[in-house]
Order: C-alpha cells, then sequence, then structure tokens
C-alpha cells in the first residue's frame, strides 16, 4: 500500500489549501486596504474562477483573487475620480485582461513575450513589491495599512515575527511534503500564537 504522503492527490490538496489561504487573504485583505466592499471581491473572484474553469477545461488548477498591483491606483483614483469612476477603470482593466487573454489564445505568448521581456516584468514585480513593503510593515506592527493602530505594538510582534520566522524556515529548510506548506506553517503558528 502506498504511503499517503507519498500521494500526488496528498500534494495537491495541501497545496491547494495553501492556495486558499494566500488567494482568500489577498482577496480579503486588498479590498480592505482599498476602502471596497470584500463582499463583492469574494463573489467576483468565485464567479471568475467559476467562468475561468469552464474556459479552460480545468487544464489550470487556479483560483482567482484580488491583484495587489491595483491597489496604489484605486486608492489614488478613489480619492480624485470617486468610486463609480474608479470602478468603472477596474471594470475597463477586466476588459483588457480578457482581449489580451483572446490575442493569446489566437496568437500564443509570443507576442506578450517580445513586448514584456523578462527585463521589463522584473522591476514592475519589485515595483508592486516595494510599495506594498510599508502597508506589510505596518500590519506586522498591529497597525492597519493607513498606520492607525490596531493592536499594541509588543503583542502584534509577538505574533508577526514568529509565523514569519516559521515561514521562512519552512520555505528554505523544509524536506518532502513539508516544503510544500510554508505559509499554512506560519499561519498555523500565528493563529496558535
Amino acid at each position: 500500500m502506498q504511503d499517503e504522503f507519498n500521494d500526488p492527490l496528498w500534494r495537491t490538496v495541501l497545496s491547494g489549501a495553501q492556495m486558499l489561504f494566500v488567494a482568500f487573504g489577498a482577496l480579503v485583505l486588498m479590498p480592505l486596504i482599498t476602502g471596497l466592499d470584500p463582499n463583492v471581491a469574494l463573489f467576483t473572484a468565485g464567479l471568475g474562477t467559476l467562468l475561468f474553469q469552464v474556459v479552460t477545461g480545468r487544464q489550470v488548477p487556479v483560483f482567482l483573487a484580488s491583484s495587489f498591483a491595483f491597489i496604489t491606483p484605486i486608492i489614488l483614483a478613489k480619492g480624485q475620480f470617486g468610486l463609480a469612476a474608479t470602478m468603472g477603470g477596474v471594470m475597463a482593466a477586466g476588459f483588457v485582461y480578457t482581449f489580451l487573454g483572446l490575442a493569446v489564445k489566437i496568437k500564443g505568448t509570443g507576442f506578450i513575450d517580445r513586448m514584456l521581456p523578462p527585463v521589463v516584468i522584473g522591476p514592475v514585480i519589485i515595483s508592486i513589491g516595494l510599495a506594498m513593503a510599508p502597508i506589510a510593515a505596518n500590519m506586522a506592527m498591529g497597525k492597519s495599512g493607513d498606520g492607525a493602530e490596531l493592536i499594541p505594538y509588543r503583542t502584534a510582534m509577538l505574533i508577526s515575527m514568529p509565523a514569519l520566522l516559521t515561514t521562512l524556515i519552512v520555505a528554505v529548510f523544509g524536506k518532502g511534503i513539508f516544503r510544500l506548506v510554508p505559509i499554512i506553517s506560519g499561519v498555523l503558528v500565528g493563529f496558535a500564537l
């Protein structure tokens, strides 16, 4: 009898559970940071994921969530143009994604590779990460994304730092099945604390 930890289905379930934690966290966190309604994000992400699975014939195991790349533009647009215009812009971005998806389906990925080579994509990803760093630091210190205190600094650090260290240690030193679950490990330690 095959050991259950060597079963590819077991690994898929663990990876899927970890993706659920990551995507759900991002899906709820992004609207909270931008001042939008998380219920709408949950509904549209679920609907989008179901549609994506139908269109791709369930070939890509993915759950669609909010993109952190949109946080700064949404906050700025909301302040300058209002909520309705901002939501119109988000919808327009969705249509652009749809048209790009159709172009990839028809033409293949070659034109995207030429238009956006790794030397372009890398700095964009770095810029998004650096823009999000102050929000992550504030949250680790018990503050909201804009710096308002939610819980005492000492309590936040006693929870966030062991959770972060656990995630890093499992990601770097984990062997076998444990290497698949660094996020879940960090979440469990944070929850326990």
